[in-house]
């Protein structure tokens, strides 16, 4: 990405190590080759190399991309002073100046570019005031000191910052810090000469053999390699106005990033404070804001998909939650914000469902959301979701017609003792008409056929909830219960049955066959191996064992063994009855 090889570009630079900063700033052009930053940013890196004509055109290209923008007029006029086009440099500060008036840089660079041409214009010109140490002194001074290792240490000292500016703005002030070692230095440097330290009066003495020797302003091949000295590294004019300027010049995008960023924090709570208020028109203008000032958080492009959400705009809604995550995902964002993303997404394609078929995409953006974040919220949301699109199936599929043309073929297979496939269309048959309570009894019956007495049993039970009034369902459940020999409960299913069909002979034939056998068990006729069989399914049963954990019942146990008198004053009570009538049926207590 262009923002990789600018960052990777702004280290390198900040190194010092200006050709790499050229090589990443030109890749970083080639992936964004609008933004005018980058532009900026490889001028100053062409500028430290010495390339002033690259610079240039550079800080051309950022002023064309960018003409609002104050930092590229700076570059521009930086990128003129180093090709010593004085004049054209006072031209590009005081355009800057024109849009921002403000801009201290600006200002600073305008003031040494008019210094600079009027020194330029005085050395040609000969004049009696000129000074031949003069072009050494001029704006690309602060650079030369800064780029040499001696003397950039020299910069951190203030009265030598002190005496180096009072001789640029007068070069003839020179000859009042001669005897001062870091000026001959500084000027050795500035001249591309060679001095050697050694005390004061030695510098004194070398001073007078240079100044004799170079006849005033030095030879003009030293003028000339003054002249021609590469300068290491360009300064922004803001640093050059700085009394202690700095080496390396800090990347003025940075700032800006970080003021955008805070002005999209201000227009996102300006936007929540809106929303609040459900003024969500208000609300939508300040969060497009603070995401075209910041598109690094993801929680703008969320929080203006609520507000879609609540407007009713769901297609909108749903294109800024499918934006958030893919640029969360870029981002690495935190995943709970992903998440919201998703959830949001799947409340607003819940909310434009129609079939069952919409919902498919529903469950899929609240299954991602619990995948990135598992939160109660979205798995209620996915919890219903999937309910409501069961419903919508259901109803989808709903067809009384198909569903008794379904039931004829069950009932042909029942005949034919095919059970399996009569369960096949009986279930089919359900599925096209869950209300058909005759499929629900018909399946309970092939179910009972085939052993599968919980599954049967269940049927039944739900043709029993279906309609109440149909006896066939009570027996269907009563021959489950019996077969499963829980003969209390299948004499009650019977007895029920009987309250709406008293006449009913398969009815009173089940409550004929659950009388004998719990009759049988009251006698003591049942066979040991029986008797254990009933004894532990007995114990199995909670309704037995909760009559054995009764207090009540324990007494009347416990006085059947020890007091016979006591016992047949509790079988006066029709609910002990019934309690030690179930415990005999079950094996638990046996009548000798």
């Amino acid at each position: 990405m262009a923002d990789e090889a600018k960052a990777k570009g702004n280290a390198a630079f900040s190194a010092g190590n200006f050709d790499d900063a050229v090589a990443h700033f030109t890749d970083a052009i080639g992936l964004a080759p609008t933004n005018h930053v980058l532009y900026s940013n490889r001028s100053a890196a062409y500028a430290s190399l010495n390339k002033f004509s690259e610079a240039l055109s550079d800080a051309e290209k950022t002023v064309e991309l960018k003409p609002d923008w104050g930092k590229g007029y700076s570059r521009l006029g930086a990128a003129h002073m180093g090709l010593r086009s004085y004049d054209d440099a006072v031209s590009s500060y005081k355009k800057g100046l024109e849009i921002d008036p403000n801009n201290d840089a600006l200002k600073s660079g305008l003031a040494d570019a008019e210094a600079a041409s009027s020194r330029s214009s005085r050395t040609r010109g000969g004049g009696p005031g000129s000074n031949p140490f003069g072009e050494a002194f001029g704006p690309e001074m602060w650079v030369r000191l800064s780029s040499d290792a001696g003397t950039r240490e020299l910069l951190q000292q203030p009265d030598f910052v002190k005496m180096m500016q009072d001789i640029q703005k007068s070069p003839n002030n020179l000859n009042l810090y001669l005897k001062d070692p870091r000026v001959m230095q500084a000027l050795g440097v500035l001249l591309n000469l060679k001095f050697q330290a050694r005390g004061a009066e030695d510098d004194d003495a070398e001073t007078a053999s240079q100044s004799t020797s170079g006849g005033g302003g030095g030879s003009p091949e030293r003028k000339r390699a003054a002249e021609s000295e590469a300068v290491k590294e360009e300064k922004s004019s803001e640093t050059e106005a700085e009394p202690e300027p700095e080496p390396m010049e800090v990347m003025d995008e940075e700032k800006e990033k970080r003021d955008r960023k805070a002005l999209a924090q201000k227009e996102k709570e300006t936007g929540n404070a809106a929303y609040k208020k459900k003024d969500f028109d208000t609300a939508i203008d300040h969060y497009s804001k603070a995401i075209d000032l910041d598109d690094e958080d993801i929680s703008f492009l969320t929080n203006r998909a609520a507000v879609y959400l609540e407007m009713g705009k769901l297609e909108d809604c749903i294109k800024d939650c499918d934006k958030a995550v893919e640029r969360g995902r870029e981002l690495r964002s935190d995943y709970k914000m992903v998440a919201r993303a998703l959830t949001r997404k799947g409340t607003a394609l819940s909310k434009m469902a129609k079939s069952s078929k919409d919902y498919e995409p529903v469950i899929e953006a609240f299954q991602k959301a619990l995948t990135e974040h598992r939160n109660p919220d979205t798995l209620k949301k996915l919890n219903d979701a999937e309910k409501a699109k069961k419903e919508l199936e259901q109803q989808e599929y709903f067809d009384p017609q198909i569903a008794d043309e379904e039931r004829d073929k069950g009932n042909q297979y029942f005949k034919e003792q095919k059970y399996p496939e009569a369960i096949k269309h009986y279930t089919e048959a359900i599925k096209r008409n869950p209300k058909d309570f005759k499929a629900y009894s018909n399946r309970a019956a092939c179910y009972t056929k085939l052993g599968a007495m919980p599954e049967g049993l269940k049927d039944a039970e739900k043709c029993i909830d279906l309609d109440p009034t149909f006896t066939k369902g009570y027996t269907r459940k009563g021959a489950v219960q019996f077969f499963m020999k829980e003969y209390e409960k299948a004499l009650e299913t019977y007895q029920e049955g009987l309250k709406h069909d008293p006449r009913n002979q398969e009815l009173l034939d089940g409550v004929r066959r659950c009388v004998e056998q719990i009759n049988k068990a009251s006698r003591g006729d049942l066979t040991p191996d029986e008797l254990k069989e009933r004894q532990a399914k007995g114990m199995h049963d909670p309704e037995i064992q909760n009559i054995l954990k009764d207090p009540v019942m324990q007494q009347v146990l416990s006085d059947f063994q020890e007091d016979p008198s006591a016992a047949q004053a509790h079988m006066k009570n029709p609910l002990v009855m019934n309690k030690i009538q179930k415990l005999i049926s079950a094996g638990i207590v046996q009548v000798k």
